[in-house]
């Protein structure tokens, strides 16, 4: 799949976008006066589509996993620097000493008081008017990050590459086609779910599945995850049920006083996707999908398979 996209990359123009470019969002509006050369992202998962678009960031923000490079094993071959690593709040003099052309921040979280302070330091990219801080979907992410490194043709031929790679599992299983999936984790002493709105359900969505009523009927405030009893996991218990985890140990799931009793874990329909592949699937980005997707495939195939006792997932790993 790699091969795929790197042959879709090359078959675009390489010419640059014209600049300077405007991009309206949440804060106001952002001018890019010349192609950025050096580029900041405050994103947790920005490194990957910065670097699937041949830009080497001078500063990346850490998000999870214990790598040498900290980017993750997709990432590995591309990154070629060592880029500033942003770790915790942000830090906005670390930031500016690395003198920014622009500051990515789409999926970052930050509030009109951070973006204040990363405007002063460079023009500074964030999430659209009316859209949740983690709510973008995958390929509008790497879309608006090719618009802003003049890179965009490139972005949509890599977009369109995998969204070939989609549409073919979703042709291969028609009966996969309007069957629920419930995306949950366990975090400390909280289970919850990610709603519609949230790029891990709208990834299955393309491949023909969509999101319970009930979880999305449980949004209070944060539209991307809502949170259920351990006692009563019954609203996520969907025709697929799907686990991220941050590790291979599942016990903090299976120790859920609620888990056994739910008809998924009871027939089988169920997935720990173990901390590699979680990882892949939650950075939605150019460089993890394609690994992502791959993976998770015999996965679901095995899980919706009606029979119980067969499983494809971290579990036999």
């Amino acid at each position: 799949m790699r091969k795929l996209i790197a042959i879709a990359a090359l078959a675009v123009s390489s010419l640059a976008a014209a600049f300077p470019i405007t991009i309206e969002h949440k804060f106001g509006t952002t001018v890019i006066e010349e192609q950025p050369e050096r580029v900041v992202s405050v994103d947790y998962n920005g490194a990957d589509n910065i670097l699937a678009l041949g830009v080497q960031p001078v500063a990346i923000r850490y998000w999870y996993g214990d790598y040498e490079e900290v980017v993750w094993p997709w990432a590995h071959e591309v990154l070629t620097t060592e880029p500033e690593i942003l770790k915790g709040d942000l830090n906005f003099e670390q930031i500016a000493n690395t003198n920014p052309d622009v500051i990515i921040a789409i999926w970052s979280g930050i509030d009109a008081d951070a973006y204040e302070q990363l405007s002063k330091i460079a023009p500074v990219v964030a999430v659209p008017e009316g859209m949740g801080d983690y709510a973008m979907p995958w390929d509008q992410q790497a879309l608006t990050v090719g618009k802003v490194l003049g890179k965009e043709a490139e972005a949509q031929a890599q977009i369109d590459a995998i969204k070939q790679q989609l549409a073919g599992y979703a042709d291969q299983h028609p009966q996969w086609q309007g069957k629920t999936v419930a995306v949950g984790n366990r975090w400390n002493d909280n289970v919850g779910v990610y709603t519609s709105h949230d790029i891990r359900p709208l990834l299955m969505a393309e491949m023909g599945f969509t999101t319970p009523e009930a979880i999305d009927a449980a949004i209070d405030g944060n539209e991307f995850w809502v949170e259920f009893s351990m006692e009563d996991l019954s609203p996520m218990d969907a025709d697929l049920l799907m686990w991220v985890t941050a590790s291979n140990d599942f016990s903090n799931i299976t120790e859920i006083p609620s888990h056994r009793f739910m008809n998924a874990v009871k027939e089988g329909r169920e997935v720990f996707l173990g901390a590699e592949v979680t990882g892949a699937f939650s950075f939605a980005s150019l460089l993890s999908l394609p690994h992502a997707i791959d993976a998770m495939v015999p996965m679901i195939e095995a899980a919706l398979d009606g029979d119980p006792e067969t499983h494809a997932d971290a579990r036999v790993q």
